[in-house]
């Protein structure tokens, strides 16, 4: 986590909260925070210099003002302004490459009422070599501090498949609780097995369906004993639900401050690309969501 933390910035009020969760993070982590705006695109192969300088102004003058806001609430701050012409998504998917952590609002200022996740999250969410945590709204506050966690201890939520464990994205859930002193509700999804279906079976008896949930209950709490013990000091409890995956995070993280899922890399999709889960729960959730790279 020594890395530097970036955020996309480009006037709208989720690229501002976005800013702010991403001002929170870098203080946390003790790293500068580096806020990049891209111009938008115009249409036409070329752009009249005079509406290039309007729009560089511009964006000089969104930096000033958040970076104002920013060190006037948070003076021991460290932030950067970057300017470029480079498309947005492209722009920050190069600042990811030597970023700790990257940060987008879930929509910038383009996109139509209703659209939950604009083109630009999607983008970075599915390619960006680092984690990416995606800001659905203004009103929410980072880890710790803030008037929701002045309420209550922070709480995060972290998918987990204990058939397949993927060991980078519980280890990132487990190491940020640890530094926030936060609690840790570990979500595991899981189906009947293939022999409760069956012409004979009509329906699934209570008790087949406890020892059923009981094994995954087991095999959950096996898959985790490892970081239980390289985290002790984290407070994790597991939630195992009769549920698709996708529900059942969005049910756990309804009172949550952040909720981690993985992203597998893929070498042969350069755009990268995001699984059936992590698209659902980045359109339908109303937490940040990390979404973490790792291997396939």
């Amino acid at each position: 986590m020594s890395r530097s933390v970036v955020a996309g910035v480009d006037g709208s009020e989720r690229s501002f909260a976005a800013a702010e969760w991403a001002a929170r993070e870098a203080l946390r982590r003790a790293v500068p925070l580096r806020l990049v705006h891209a111009s938008p695109q115009l249409p036409g192969d070329v752009v009249p210099a005079r509406a290039r300088d309007t729009l560089h102004r511009l964006g000089e003058m969104t930096l000033q003002r958040v970076v104002t806001d920013l060190g006037a609430r948070y003076p021991d701050l460290r932030a950067y302004c970057e300017q470029t012409a480079e498309a947005p998504a492209t722009a920050l998917l190069a600042a990811a490459q030597d970023a700790g952590l990257l940060v987008v609002g879930a929509r910038g200022s383009g996109g139509f009422d209703g659209l939950a996740v604009g083109s630009v999250a999607r983008r970075v969410a599915a390619a960006a070599p680092c984690p990416v945590v995606v800001v659905p709204q203004r009103q929410v506050e980072g880890f710790g501090g803030g008037t929701r966690a002045a309420a209550r201890a922070a709480e995060l939520v972290v998918g987990f498949d204990a058939h397949r464990p993927v060991t980078e994205v519980a280890d990132l859930a487990f190491a940020v609780a640890e530094a926030r002193g936060a609690r840790l509700r570990v979500v595991q999804a899981w189906a009947l097995p293939a022999e409760a279906v069956s012409p004979q079976t009509l329906f699934v008896t209570e008790e087949d369906r406890a020892i059923w949930e009981d094994q995954e209950v087991l095999g959950l709490s096996d898959a985790l004993r490892a970081l239980r013990a390289k985290y002790p000091q984290v407070t994790a409890r597991t939630d195992v639900a009769l549920l698709h995956p996708a529900q059942a995070l969005l049910n756990a993280s309804r009172e949550a401050d952040l909720l981690f899922v993985g992203r597998r890399t893929d070498g042969r999709a350069p755009e990268g690309r995001l699984g059936p889960v992590t698209h659902a729960v980045l359109h339908h959730t109303r937490c940040p969501v990390a979404i973490v790279p790792h291997p396939g």
